[in-house]
């Protein structure tokens, strides 16, 4: 079912609780950046957003604009690689929600520096991720293994780095999912907020 509540994955509070992303009611301007099983672009708009969405993967779009309709809503879907925003005006967006689509981005700094663009200043970029720590330990057909920490994806320090660099002030860390079952968290949420012009 699809409700107007932006989600970050199964077992995660909601924004309804975390309350990382914002006011977008009023018809402020939400992007989804990549499409997430969570299909936010569509909560965006049901929350009264103009919301987008940017994904290279035109599947993923369409399935996007099938529950969009679905739920008597527009979205409007842009097919194409995450750091090529063109379509989208330069400090026009009042939110950017990146939910476990950034990981395999090899150039991070140019998709920052893109999104950083078409942001109003003082906006939210809300990124969740798989937390670093969580794959220091995997377990696959030949059993457990222990990687070292920073070596299968970015650490929480790398993702600061290139936020910083990209003029994006982190102001909320949030290191989910810890339970019975794992007892180190399995989600990594960082909100940035975009400085300057």
């Amino acid at each position: 079912m699809t409700t107007s509540v932006i989600r970050f994955g199964r077992d995660i509070p909601t924004d309804a609780e975390l309350r990382v992303c914002g006011d977008i009611g009023d018809g402020k301007r939400a992007l989804e950046l990549g499409v997430s099983r969570e299909q936010n672009a569509v909560a965006f708009a049901l929350s009264g957003a103009r919301s987008i969405a940017v994904d290279p993967d035109e599947s993923k779009i369409e399935a996007l604009r099938g529950a969009a309709t679905e739920a008597e809503v527009t979205v409007q879907g842009i097919t194409t690689e995450l750091a090529d925003l063109g379509a989208i005006s330069s400090a026009s967006l009042d939110l950017v929600v990146a939910n476990h689509s950034l990981l395999d981005v090899d150039d991070l700094g140019r998709l920052l520096r893109q999104v950083h663009r078409v942001m109003r200043s003082g906006k939210p970029f809300v990124i969740a991720v798989p937390h670093p720590f969580a794959r220091v330990y995997t377990t696959d057909e030949m059993g457990s293994k222990v990687h070292p920490y920073g070596t299968v994806g970015r650490t929480i320090g790398d993702w600061f780095i290139h936020l910083a660099r990209s003029n994006f002030r982190v102001d909320q860390i949030l290191e989910l999912g810890v339970s019975e079952i794992s007892p180190v968290p399995t989600t990594l949420i960082l909100r940035a907020v975009k400085e300057g012009d």
